[in-house]
């Protein structure tokens, strides 16, 4: 009897990494749409029969953001996500977080990138290319901080060539205030409150209307401002905020021509004016910038070595505070941070800083 099989002498014909291709992508045949929301309930539905509540819960929470990257990207069934996806989703992620969160996040959605390949949601192995950072011992802490002077410094050059524009206002909300980028975004015109005794700004939680904010409705605040920052947001208002509304009918604070100014536009205004060189700053790296990439196209302007993202700004003003003495209690309410999650992750005073600033306040306690 004579039998005739292709398939050895294909193998032949290829190497070993053409025919992985395409059993890979013979593979890929057999998936079965589905949305990145779908997904998630199902695996949380398998997590609760195995895990606590609250295991469940904190998946939940971090792989909503992942959702929410999704949505954003359009991008509604799992099928059709690449390495290249999962490492931009990443580059999004880790603009507001630590190092050791970064790593937590990461590893969550690496774990629900396997469970999903065991239902033919995702491209087979897609879950090892899920990247977290490696963190050594000891170095579970992300320092970069914008310091007060930095900040100071950008402050005053918005206010004498930028003054009350989106730009200057979104700088000077996160620099006065130390809230996080996704509370500074979910700000409505009628969440700035001067017709008080304490000017302010309210922090609410409306994920209906798509701005959450973390910690949900725990993270809800009202937060005190000075009159000076009173009076350029009020200058903004009257004549550089455009008269729009988004997409659910509210007065977004922060605003663009088209609505709600987007997280990547706060991104990209923090990365624009923590370039030393745009603020009349010598360049740390001794780099000239007529020649800097990073200094000419704005594009870039996440490249320069000396440029941050919207955490270190926060990091630098709850570092300020407590360098002047403000109780860290106090600190915890107004940024809506525990002690602990300050004592690890915020605060980056020296050891002998925080041991003049305890005996200054033992001095004090004792006179």
């Amino acid at each position: 009897m004579t039998r005739t099989n292709d398939v050895p002498e294909l193998a032949e014909d290829l190497d070993a990494e053409t025919l992985v291709r395409h059993l890979q992508e013979a593979a890929d045949t057999r998936l079965e749409p589905i949305h990145p929301e779908e997904a998630l309930h199902l695996y949380l539905e398998d997590k609760a029969r195995e895990c606590r509540k609250s295991t469940v819960n904190s998946h939940r929470s971090r792989l909503g953001f992942f959702l929410d990257w999704c949505d954003d990207r359009e991008l509604d069934n799992l099928n059709d996500v690449t390495a290249r996806d999962l490492h931009e989703f990443r580059v999004w992620r880790r603009e507001d977080l630590s190092v050791a969160t970064e790593k937590t996040q990461m590893d969550t959605l690496r774990v629900f990138f396997e469970w999903c390949e065991t239902i033919d949601a995702v491209k087979p192995g897609l879950f090892k290319k899920v990247k977290s950072p490696v963190i050594p011992d000891g170095g579970n802490v992300d320092d970069t901080v914008l310091h007060t002077a930095e900040a100071t410094e950008i402050l005053e050059h918005l206010g004498r060539f930028e003054y009350a524009t989106i730009e200057h206002v979104t700088w000077l909300i996160l620099s006065e205030t130390g809230m996080r980028m996704g509370a500074a975004h979910a700000l409505d015109v009628e969440d700035y409150r001067t017709d008080v005794d304490h000017p302010h700004l309210v922090v609410l939680h409306r994920p209906e209307t798509d701005t959450p904010i973390k910690n949900g409705p725990k993270g809800e605040r009202p937060v005190a401002i000075d009159e000076d920052v009173c009076t350029v947001i009020d200058d903004y208002l009257d004549h550089r905020r455009p008269d729009v509304t988004d997409e659910h009918g509210r007065r977004p604070l922060l605003a663009s021509g088209r609505g709600r100014l987007s997280k990547s536009s706060i991104r990209t205004y923090v990365y624009k004016w923590s370039r030393p060189c745009v603020v009349g700053q010598r360049c740390p790296e001794g780099r000239d910038p007529d020649e800097c990439d990073a200094a000419i196209d704005l594009d870039q302007a996440s490249k320069c070595p000396a440029s941050v993202t919207p955490h270190p700004i926060r990091r630098g003003y709850i570092t300020k505070l407590l360098g002047a003495g403000v109780p860290i209690e106090v600190v915890s309410d107004r940024c809506n941070v525990s002690p602990a999650v300050i004592e690890q992750h915020y605060d980056v005073r020296s050891a002998n800083e925080k041991m003049e600033q305890r005996h200054e306040v033992l001095l004090g306690t004792l006179d």
